[in-house]
C-alpha cells in the first residue's frame, strides 16, 4: 500500500496548553480522557485511545495504516517536535524523551501505545515495557525478517537513521535471521532523506538525485530487497517504486508500517480490546466518514511540543485534506 496525499488538510485548532514534559499535562477543552476511559478493566476500556509516538511526524505513516486497518479505534500522536531527532541523540537521551512521551500517553488513558519510532525502539523499548507492565506497548524495528525470507539473491538493504541501524533490534535481526539465512545486509544512512521529505519531497533535489543514483547501485550488487526502517521513508515510498519501474530494477520495497498495524490489531483482539464496533460516538462522527477515504470515525487528536507554523504546512502534505485534525501545542 502507498502512502502519499498532496492535499491540503483539514484542521481544527481545538487549544494551545502548556507543554511540562511530565504527566501533569492537562487538556482542558477537549480533553481526551472526556472521550476515553482510563487503561485497565473498565468496563469501556476497548473505547480508549490507541497512543501513537514519534520524535516528529514521521510516525503519522504508521498512523494511516493503523487508521486503514483499525478505522473504529480513536488515536492520540505525540510528536515530540522539541526534541526531533532522535536518531543522532545519544541511547540515554532518547531513552528519557521516550519514557516522558509513554507516560504522557499513559495519562491519557492510552489502552496500547505505538512506538512509531524506529529509534526510541532501538533505545527505549524494553525499558518502557518494564515500567509499564500492565500497558500494552509496540515497537518498530524495520521489517527485516520479511525481506531476508522474499530476498532471491541473499543481498538485502536497510535504509535508515544512524541509531536504528546501530541499535540491538535490528541486529538481532541480523544474527538470528539474515546470518542463518545466508543473507547479506546493507545498511544505509543519508542524514538528508528525512529533511527532503520534511520539504516536501521536491524531485529535482539533490537527495532525489541521490537516491536514484543509490538505487542502481544496489542493483548493481545484487540487492534485491529494500528496507525502509525510518517512519519518515514510506511517504517517498511511491517515488523509489517508480525509480525501480522507469530503471527496470528487480527490487521491491519493504516497510513495517502494514506489519505493525497487523499486530496491533491482534493484540487488541486477544486482549478484548478491541473498539466496539456500535457505539454512540459513530453516528456522532458520520460526517467525518464521509469526508475520508481511510473512513475513520474519530480526528486524530495531535500533541506536538513544539509548534510553528511549518509543522501545519508538513501535516497538510503528509496526510491530507481527508484527515480531521485536533491538535495541542505548546
Amino acid at each position: 500500500m502507498d502512502i502519499t496525499a498532496n492535499h491540503s488538510i483539514n484542521i481544527v485548532k481545538v487549544r494551545t496548553d502548556t507543554f511540562t514534559g511530565s504527566a501533569s499535562v492537562k487538556m482542558n477543552e477537549v480533553n481526551i480522557k472526556e472521550v476515553a476511559t482510563q487503561t485497565g478493566t473498565t468496563p469501556n476500556a476497548c473505547n480508549s485511545p490507541i497512543g501513537v509516538f514519534d520524535s516528529g511526524i514521521g510516525g503519522l505513516s504508521v498512523y494511516l495504516h493503523l487508521a486503514r486497518q483499525l478505522p473504529a479505534e480513536r488515536y492520540v500522536y505525540y510528536a515530540d517536535t522539541l526534541n526531533v531527532p532522535y536518531g543522532n541523540r545519544d541511547s540515554e537521551d532518547i531513552e528519557a524523551l521516550t519514557l516522558t512521551a509513554v507516560e504522557w500517553l499513559y495519562q491519557q488513558g492510552c489502552k496500547l501505545i505505538v512506538m512509531a519510532c524506529n529509534s526510541a525502539s532501538a533505545y527505549a523499548l524494553e525499558k518502557a515495557r518494564r515500567c509499564y507492565p500492565q500497558l500494552l506497548i509496540v515497537g518498530l524495528v524495520p521489517a527485516l525478517k520479511p525481506a531476508v525470507l522474499a530476498s532471491k539473491s541473499g543481498l538485502v538493504a536497510v535504509l535508515a537513521t544512524k541509531a536504528t541501524l546501530n541499535g540491538s533490534l535490528l541486529n538481532d535481526v541480523i544474527d538470528n535471521v539474515a546470518k542463518p539465512n545466508h543473507t547479506e545486509v546493507v545498511k544505509y544512512f543519508d542524514p538528508q532523506l528525512v529533511p527532503w521529505v520534511e520539504a516536501g519531497m521536491p524531485e529535482q533535489d539533490a537527495t532525489a538525485e541521490r537516491l536514484r543514483q543509490q538505487l542502481q547501485a544496489f542493483a548493481n550488487d545484487g540487492i534485491d530487497q529494500l528496507v525502509l526502517g525510518c517512519t519518515h521513508y514510506p511517504f517517498f515510498k511511491p517515488f523509489l517504486l517508480d525509480e525501480i519501474a522507469r530503471q527496470q530494477l528487480s527490487m521491491q520495497v519493504v516497510d513495517s508500517g502494514q506489519a505493525i498495524a497487523e499486530r496491533v490489531k491482534q493484540l487488541l483482539a486477544m486482549n478484548q480490546l478491541s473498539a466496539c464496533a456500535n457505539n454512540e460516538a459513530e453516528d456522532n462522527h458520520s460526517d467525518i466518514n464521509e469526508k475520508t477515504n481511510v473512513d475513520i470515525k474519530y480526528p486524530l487528536t495531535f500533541y506536538a511540543t513544539r509548534y510553528d507554523d511549518k509543522l501545519s504546512v508538513l501535516i497538510q502534505r503528509l496526510l491530507g485534506e481527508e484527515t480531521i485534525l485536533q491538535y495541542y501545542v505548546k
